[in-house]
């Protein structure tokens, strides 16, 4: 009896938290609001060069947040008197601490728990514009992400209380359709892009929407001398043996599909320092330290082991000294162009596979660098259009050979052009065999 009563209390807590939640409750009962405070004038700015504070909100996991630096940039070349504040989630904000195109940086937890969770989140985004927001009066709200957003920034952007708040339509694919119907009514422009393109050219097409002059599309990645000096300092102590070139290896991924076997791995550090004297780097996140202890097993004295051991600034120190960053599709890979190291990048999206999936290098591939982008030829049933696995599966596809022939061949480019030479990614390099 007492599980039946739980259970209906919950049932109604959820429908009483989707009305108060949904968009068309929360523009019916705050619009009134945001008038009577003065937040919506009817006749708002005409140019993005008249915004005397605009926000711009971030809530993307952190090769995202690097791929947004340079329209923050062209966004400060365009606006370059406005207050800007940028809002990001907890774990990067070390990434964009010392981010010299904003006035403010503040942090947002968008995680909620418990039987309503949305009426918590919409409950801390309104917290966070009483206390932090709504002073600043802001003429200019931007969502940069197109993709569906999945920690609700768009609320954040309607309650700032900016007459203008722009971002992408929900209508920009079926899945952002699905999880994020209503949003367009938070926003006053909602855009319409066509096509697939890659995430830096996406985040700059809201400044074109606004009119706005784009000069540089370089990704980049701020830096202090405490950064640096640890760098210095840990290759120095690491002992690893070898005359050759540094190679970092980004061995982990947020999601397990992402991740190539670390036997694989292993066996191209191993030819890696055979072939070409190289010193292996090994690069990934707290979680990951049992993949760096396999291959420095396997290694031994020819790699320098920081899985674990770096802050993400730290980590990309340690990529400056580089000659090369050989991956999964991670943060560390970001990390690594923005520094301008040359990039070999092992996918789980097959060549055959859906151009708008969240893994499809045509999107949120390496920016701004040469690289080799390696993919399965097709996908490992049952996957179709993209990899849907929960483990390692269709990046199996990529086979040991497949990875020193591109670590080769960058090399070889590498060797006659100097690092920032280059402004847009290479032709992709993707391998006509798969290895399961």
């Amino acid at each position: 009896m007492v599980q039946h009563v739980r259970s209906a209390t919950g049932r109604i807590l959820r429908r009483i938290s989707a009305g108060l939640t949904s968009v068309g409750s929360t523009t019916s009962y705050c619009e009134p609001l945001f008038r009577l405070g003065g937040f919506r004038p009817y006749h708002p700015i005409r140019r993005l060069a008249d915004a005397r504070s605009i926000l711009v909100v971030r809530l993307d996991e952190l090769g995202d947040v690097v791929l947004s630096s340079p329209f923050l940039r062209e966004l400060r070349r365009n606006a370059s008197a406005a207050w800007i504040t940028l809002v990001v989630k907890p774990e990067a904000y070390e990434l964009v601490e010392f981010c010299p195109y904003v006035n403010e940086l503040l942090t947002y937890d968008c995680r909620a728990g418990g039987r309503v969770p949305q009426l918590w989140r919409h409950g801390r985004a309104l917290k966070l514009a009483a206390t932090h927001l709504w002073r600043h009066r802001y003429d200019l709200a931007v969502l940069p992400r197109r993709e569906t957003d999945l920690y609700y920034g768009t609320f954040i952007t309607y309650f700032s209380g900016a007459p203008w708040r722009v971002g992408y339509s929900e209508d920009v694919d079926l899945n952002k359709q699905r999880r994020n119907s209503g949003f367009d009514r938070l926003l006053t422009h909602a855009i319409r892009g066509s096509g697939v393109n890659h995430a830096v050219e996406c985040n700059l097409d809201v400044l074109r929407f606004l009119c706005c002059q784009v000069q540089d599309t370089r990704t980049e990645l701020w830096l202090d001398e405490q950064d640096e000096r640890f760098a210095k300092e840990y290759l120095a102590r690491s002992g690893a043996s070898g005359s050759g070139p540094l190679i970092a290896f980004g061995i982990g991924a947020s999601n397990p599909r992402r991740i190539w076997p670390v036997e694989r791995f292993a066996e191209v550090g191993s030819w890696a320092v055979d072939r070409h004297g190289a010193r292996v780097l090994l690069l990934g996140g707290g979680g990951e330290e049992p993949l760096g202890e396999i291959l420095q097993r396997e290694l031994g004295s020819g790699v320098v082991n920081a899985v674990g051991r770096t802050t993400i600034r730290q980590a990309g120190s340690l990529l400056k000294h580089c000659a090369l960053f050989v991956g999964n599709d991670s943060g560390p890979m970001h990390l690594a162009a923005a520094v301008g190291v040359p990039v070999v990048e092992i996918s789980c999206h097959p060549q055959s596979g859906s151009l708008s999936s969240a893994n499809s290098p045509v999107s949120f591939g390496p920016w701004g660098v040469p690289n080799r982008i390696l993919q399965p030829s097709r996908p490992i049933a049952p996957c179709t259009d993209r990899c849907s696995a929960r483990e390692a599966h269709c990046i199996r596809g990529v086979g040991v050979a497949d990875v020193q022939q591109a670590i080769t061949g960058l090399l070889v480019q590498t060797q006659s052009h100097s690092r920032g030479d280059v402004s847009r990614p290479l032709p992709h390099f993707a391998p006509d065999n798969a290895n399961a």
